[in-house]
């Protein structure tokens, strides 16, 4: 049995979270501003796998490739894998795979860079006896890492896009 107490507890709490002014980032689905914004800003190429892998990733969270671009965003990557955790023999048992990502929002009409930030991530590996299993260990993670760094860059592109809509 509920307390009347609660649901009136409940109705405060409803009515003072609609007066603190937090509005959804993504309102209006697809065709919200927000969501808009990201379309129009194309990713421009990464070097190596792991740039290959977080391109990908931006490409499919900002919606496709976009025919009609305002911005462009460059994006630096650095991949590092450090060894550590050291056996009797010198033989590593344990990696850290990080991977730091710089980026730059370049609005196409001026050439002005309006976003510049950075994102990052890592992942342990163990280190086993199986050197074909480490090998695909350290690529999962490098997956999962990219992974991670794009959802982080679109997160902050998306606060970017709305602060500049002025939603």
């Amino acid at each position: 049995m509920t307390r009347p107490t609660s649901y009136g507890f409940a109705l405060a709490l409803a009515l003072l979270l609609g007066a603190c002014g937090l509005q959804p980032m993504y309102g209006g689905g697809s065709s919200g501003q927000v969501a808009s914004g990201l379309t129009t800003i194309q990713v421009a190429a990464i070097p190596e796998r792991a740039g290959w892998l977080v391109r990908n990733a931006l490409v499919d969270r900002l919606g496709g490739e976009s025919g009609n671009a305002s911005y462009r965003l460059e994006v630096e990557l650095d991949d590092n894998l450090t060894s550590f955790g050291i056996r009797g023999d010198s033989s590593a048992t344990r990696e850290r795979r990080t991977l730091r990502a710089r980026y730059r929002l370049v609005e196409l009409k001026t050439g002005e860079v309006v976003l510049d930030a950075t994102a990052g991530s890592d992942a342990g590996i163990d280190i086993v006896s199986s050197e074909y299993a480490t090998v695909a260990a350290e690529q999962t993670a490098q997956e999962r890492l990219a992974q991670v760094v794009a959802d982080q860059m679109v997160s902050r592109l998306a606060l970017f896009m709305r602060s500049s809509t002025g939603q």
